[in-house]
């Protein structure tokens, strides 16, 4: 479920426009006029509004909001307002650009994963579509040449899936799958042809299954038995997308629990997770958050670790009034 707020009485897009350009021009930037715009609308609205400012104004919403906000303020709300697929499709750009300018660490590619694995499969397949026309090159081929082997055949696997999208199970496929991916483990081959394929082509509800009778076959959790072979970018990767594909929400109450965890709050992480949930499932998100976590409320941990503009954005998204 959603935790995007919508007002009763929709403004047309050219008077949301215009609301936008009066809190841009003076001396400073009205943001809260451009939270109560922007943080209460849905993809749909904010693609319209993005149209009609660029027709009304002859620029682009985007370069306007850049050059009129700044710093994690900024980022959330840009974020925000592209359209779904190339705002996802620009967050695997950034990363494989990370991961081969700097060599950052394998969190960097945390996001790779997260869109081809809790995501429905003609989502991913629009980021694809608008990878190609942002970047004139496909997914697969920038992380063929951004990331090492095997992880980057894992990978590809996974962004080039189109897993069939309804719920069908059939449990003889499922501890078939089951005892490829237990001998794959125990042979320590992980980026074998049939878990790639297992893991890039069985639709999210046969997985599942396949996870489920792993457990009952093999007594642990197949994440358990990947973590035996060791800590390293492989294992890692595959926990992560077993762990999207099972369950999303979990994934993401996780990822909200380690931005805000400790001292400082890893800012990127946090605006993710509630940027691309808050449309989809950021309220089961929420629920997830108090199960794992009994010291706050995931409402009450974003309040108490981010501040300012940045904050109330976040909380509009949220649903939460401030």
């Amino acid at each position: 479920m959603a935790t995007l707020r919508l007002p009763e009485l929709i403004p047309s897009p050219t008077q949301d426009c215009e609301t936008l350009m009066k809190a841009f021009k003076g001396l400073g930037t009205e943001e809260k006029e451009i939270i109560r715009v922007l943080g209460h609308r849905n993809a749909s609205q904010r693609k319209d509004i993005r149209e009609a400012y660029q027709q009304l104004y002859n620029k682009s919403l985007i370069d306007d909001l850049r050059s009129e906000l700044s710093g994690d303020f900024m980022e959330a709300v840009i974020l925000w307002t592209y359209d779904p697929p190339e705002r996802d499709a620009r967050l695997v750009n950034k990363a494989l650009k990370s991961m081969k300018e700097v060599n950052e660490s394998i969190e960097e590619l945390q996001v790779i994963v997260e869109i081809a694995c809790a995501s429905s499969p003609h989502h991913l397949v629009d980021v694809r579509r608008a990878y190609c026309f942002l970047f004139d090159c496909s997914i697969e081929e920038d992380i063929m040449e951004s990331i090492p082997s095997p992880l980057n055949k894992v990978l590809v696997g996974l962004v080039s899936s189109y897993r069939y999208d309804k719920e069908v199970v059939d449990i003889p496929t499922a501890n078939l799958d089951a005892a490829k991916l237990h001998e794959a483990i125990q042979t320590q081959q992980l980026d074998n042809d049939d878990v790639i394929f297992i893991l890039s082509v069985r639709n999210v509800f046969q997985l599942r299954a396949s996870f489920l009778c792993y457990q009952q076959n093999y007594q642990y959790s197949i994440d358990q038995h990947i973590k035996s072979c060791g800590e390293g970018p492989l294992e890692s990767i595959l926990k992560l997308a077993i762990w999207c594909i099972d369950s999303p929400v979990k994934h993401f109450a996780e990822v909200v629990r380690a931005s805000v965890l400790g001292l400082g709050t890893n800012e990127d992480s946090l605006t993710r997770a509630i940027v691309t949930r808050a449309e989809i499932d950021l309220a089961e998100v929420r629920g997830e958050y108090e199960k794992i976590t009994t010291s706050s409320s995931l409402d009450q941990a974003v309040a108490d670790d981010t501040s300012g503009d940045y904050r109330d954005f976040l909380m509009a998204l949220l649903g939460v009034e401030v």
